[in-house]
Formats: C-alpha cells, sequence, structure tokens
C-alpha cells in the first residue's frame, strides 16, 4: 500500500466514524445545522427580513420564514449576481452553478458559497471516496486518478458562471492535480468533441482507477476512448479500472452498455445524488439500491407531502415527497423541484423519484418517471434491448382518435422485436400505475413508439445547452423541437 494510501485511509476512517455518528443521530444531527444556518444568516438581509436571530424552534422558523422556489427566489439570486453583500449568505457570493430553466428563464443561477463548496460539496466527493473504501477494503481504487468529465464555465464580471461540476474542478485545484484527471485547462474545455479529443490524448496513458459524472456524458466519451485507442473494451485501456460514481439521472437505462464497456465483476456502479443546489446523498451499502441521505452537509431537510411540510423525523417510508432545503449555500426553505421516496428511516435513506414537473397527467393518467423506469427496465429484460435516452409525451385526443402518450426512444441496442418492446412497456406501465390501466381502457390508446437515431438526444442536448434529457412532459414542447432538431417522426397528428 502507497503512503498517500495509507494516510487517506486513516483520514477516512475518522470520517466513517462522523458518518455513522450521524446515522445513529439524525435529529440531533439535523437540529445542529438548523441552529448553525439561522447564526451564520442572521446578520444577512434575508435574515433581518425573517427575523433569523430570534427564530429558536423549527416550528417557529416553519411560521415564520416563506417556503420559496426558483421564480420567488431569484430576486435574492440576482442581488447576488449584481455583486451585493450579505443577501442570504453572509459575504459575497460568485459563484454561480447554472442548471436548467425555469418557464420563463433559459437557465437557473444557483449560488454556491465557499461553504458550501467545501463542507458539502467537496466533502460529499471526499464521502464518496470514504465509504467506497470501507465497504472494498482491498480496493486499489486510491493508487490511481478518478477521470471527472465537468462541464464547462465562463467569467462574468467578477462572478464564475458555469456547470456544477466545471465549478468544482476549477476551484478545488490541488485535488486536480493529486486524484483527478485531467487537468485543469482540459476539464473545463467548453467544446465536447474538442474536450474528448483532449482527454483522449492525455488520459489513455494515466492510471485511471475510476471515472465520475452523468452517465450520457461518460458513455459518448468511453466510445470515443475506443475509436481512439482502437480497443475492444476499456479494461483494455485502463486494466485497473474498478469504480463509477454517478448521478444526476437514473442509471438503470445505462447500465447494460457500461457493462459491455467494462466486462468485469470487479467493476462497482455507486450512485451519488449531487444537484446544483447541494450534495444530498450517496449509496453506502452495495447490497442496498438506496442511499444514504447525508445529513451534516450543512443542509436543514424539509419534505413537501401535498400541501402538508415536515421535518426529517415525520417522514414515512414507501411515501414520495419534494424536497426542501435550508443550505450554506444560502438557499432557505427552498423547493429544488426534486422528489424523493424514503426507504428506510433508521438510517435514512431514499432513492431519487424524479421532478416535481415530469409527469404526464393530461388524461388523469399521473404517469410519473418511477413507473416510466420500472417499466423500461422489464421491457428492455424481456426483448434484449439496451436504452440509452428517451422522453415521453402527450398526444392529444381529437374528435376521431383517443389520447396516447408518445415514447421517442434511443437504443443502444434495438429490441428482438419493437412490437414486443411496446407490448412489453404497455404493459408492465398498466401492471404499476392503476390509473393508467384505468385510462387504457377508456381514453388511452397504445403509446406510440418512435425511434430516435443513435446519438441524436447528445446532440440535441449540445445544441439546446442541457446535460438531461426531460424523461416525461406533460405538453409537447420537448417531443416537438426533439423531432424537428433529429427530422423524425413528422407531425403528432392528434
Amino acid at each position: 500500500m502507497s503512503f498517500r494510501n495509507s494516510i487517506l485511509r486513516a483520514w477516512f476512517s475518522q470520517r466513517e466514524r462522523s458518518i455513522d455518528r450521524f446515522r445513529r443521530h439524525p435529529v440531533e444531527t439535523q437540529m445542529r445545522m438548523f441552529r448553525r444556518l439561522l447564526r451564520r444568516g442572521r446578520m444577512t438581509e434575508f435574515g433581518e427580513r425573517y427575523d433569523l436571530r430570534h427564530i429558536r424552534t423549527v416550528e417557529q422558523f416553519e411560521s415564520l420564514v416563506a417556503t420559496f422556489d426558483y421564480e420567488t427566489f431569484k430576486p435574492y439570486i440576482e442581488q447576488m449576481r449584481a455583486g451585493a453583500w450579505n443577501v442570504t449568505w453572509p459575504g459575497r457570493v460568485s459563484l454561480f452553478a447554472r442548471s436548467s430553466g425555469t418557464t420563463s428563464d433559459r437557465s437557473k443561477y444557483i449560488p454556491v458559497t465557499r461553504e458550501s463548496l467545501w463542507r458539502n460539496h467537496t466533502l460529499g466527493m471526499r464521502d464518496v471516496a470514504t465509504v467506497y473504501a470501507a465497504n472494498y477494503p482491498r480496493s486499489r481504487v486510491l493508487e490511481g486518478k478518478t477521470l471527472t468529465l465537468g462541464g464547462s464555465c465562463i467569467a462574468e464580471g467578477r462572478n464564475l458562471v458555469g456547470d456544477l461540476s466545471a465549478l468544482l474542478i476549477h476551484e478545488t485545484k490541488f485535488w486536480s492535480g493529486w486524484f483527478r484527471a485531467p487537468r485543469i485547462e482540459t476539464a473545463i474545455i467548453a467544446d465536447f468533441d474538442a474536450k474528448c479529443e483532449a482527454i483522449c490524448r492525455e488520459c489513455t496513458g494515466e492510471h485511471i482507477t475510476a471515472f465520475a459524472g452523468v452517465p450520457s456524458w461518460n458513455l459518448a466519451l468511453m466510445r470515443r476512448v475506443l475509436e481512439y485507442t482502437g480497443r475492444r473494451n476499456l479494461l483494455e485501456v485502463w486494466p485497473d479500472l474498478e469504480m463509477f460514481a454517478h448521478g444526476g439521472v437514473e442509471f438503470t437505462p445505462y447500465r447494460r452498455s457500461f457493462e459491455e464497456l467494462i466486462p468485469s465483476d470487479g467493476m462497482h456502479y455507486m450512485e451519488t445524488y449531487n444537484a446544483s443546489e447541494g450534495f444530498f446523498a450517496l449509496a453506502d451499502d452495495p447490497s442496498r439500491s438506496d442511499m444514504l441521505l447525508m445529513l451534516d452537509y450543512g443542509t436543514f431537510f424539509e419534505f413537501r407531502d401535498g400541501e402538508r411540510i415536515v421535518p426529517l423525523e415525520g417522514v414515512e417510508c414507501g411515501k414520495v415527497y419534494a424536497v426542501l432545503i435550508t443550505s450554506n449555500n444560502g438557499l432557505w426553505r427552498y423547493e429544488i423541484g426534486d422528489t424523493v421516496e424514503f426507504t428506510s428511516t433508521n438510517p435514512y435513506r431514499i432513492r431519487f423519484a424524479g421532478r416535481t414537473r415530469q409527469y404526464i397527467n393530461v388524461f388523469g393518467e399521473e404517469l410519473i418517471v418511477d413507473n416510466a423506469e420500472r417499466a423500461l427496465a422489464v421491457a428492455c429484460r424481456r426483448t434484449g434491448a439496451v436504452v440509452s435516452e428517451y422522453t415521453v409525451s402527450p398526444c392529444y385526443m381529437s374528435l376521431r382518435e383517443r389520447g396516447a402518450h408518445e415514447w421517442i426512444v434511443e437504443f443502444d441496442r434495438e429490441p428482438d422485436s419493437m412490437e414486443s418492446f411496446a407490448a412489453a412497456l404497455d404493459e408492465e406501465l398498466r401492471a404499476v400505475n392503476s390509473d393508467y390501466d384505468a385510462k387504457r381502457r377508456t381514453t388511452l390508446e397504445k403509446q406510440h413508439l418512435l425511434c430516435m437515431p443513435r446519438g441524436g438526444f447528445l446532440a440535441w442536448m449540445r445544441a439546446r445547452g442541457k446535460n438531461k434529457v426531460p424523461r416525461l412532459m406533460n405538453d409537447r414542447r420537448v417531443a416537438d423541437d426533439v423531432k424537428s432538431f433529429a427530422g423524425i417522426g413528422g407531425e403528432e397528428g392528434h
């Protein structure tokens, strides 16, 4: 074992004890975060407005402080972007993570304070290594580097604005040199093709033992690596590759492709929940498919069930909640737009259930992302298909025709039979969603299946400045734009 490996494992051992403490004392940990946030926020403009200095209990906090989404919190963010000090967090914020926009804005700008950079996002990345080292004590992943495929960032006046991944790479130069590849200059290249070419030249000779990032973009990079090297799989390029820390989207549609690229029983896939608004959870137990909610990263969690908002100790297993955070990035009672389902309350574990605005309920079918992912996995398993990307939108009813859902699907491997794939998809959707099943007997036809050319969604994301394909939409804006961009399918016709 190398000297570096020994030092890191000593630190990881200490951190593992801290993680175990909040597993055993979750409510106490959250109250400690709550009190710390109140202390930090009381001298800000936000703190003065909501009288944070006199709040002592969660009940007072709930009664005195409003809840926010991006549109209602945006005036504070605009002040910060303009250079104002002490708006919602002490000091001046100069880092902003730009993510997919709202109905009125092309992009959202999420503040990233120095405290959240180090005590939330960076600590989360270090905890990935901590947990992995604890789960696999014989691992040699720390002997090499992690290939991190980041986005890009630019200076806007005195601010640095861009993808969260690029901000983290840019601001943690020490970690980039010792533990991460490629070099910063390469990692933040804006053009994706140019970035891939530079990574191929720079990293195919490096000792890469892990990689991290969004599955879709990493899949495109890994294919380019094989083209560049002429190898059959990634183990011929990096023999000691053993871990992929992924997040951002559901991994199930991508797993088969990665298993073909990396044909090894010793390859491990670790899910993380690292959003622009914060690092929230990671998979701590390889035998489970859920994630441990990280309670000591400077975030106080609340959860919305319909109109009711509850703290952590009020949640129930099996229920889906919208997530609200108060955190050290200067967001207060802020609804991030994600939903999670609790799978355990001892300790608190979750799985990502989808976006609050990504669903289809045009006909009363109440189809959510979780339904779609489960049905897609079954259809792939039954027909040998591998799906890389997809999006679903409604086809509206007319005087002569019933409504339907249009699935635009990009296959890594096409099914044995498109008809069998569509039938399996429809059958499983009806099995997992009783509302959908009821509407299929009355107002809904079987779904319309449209194939996207390989690489089409990636090209669309690059052209539209997105890093994720919206899965379920309650209107046709995404579907019509995708079809027009790719030149497929013609008009919807309903």
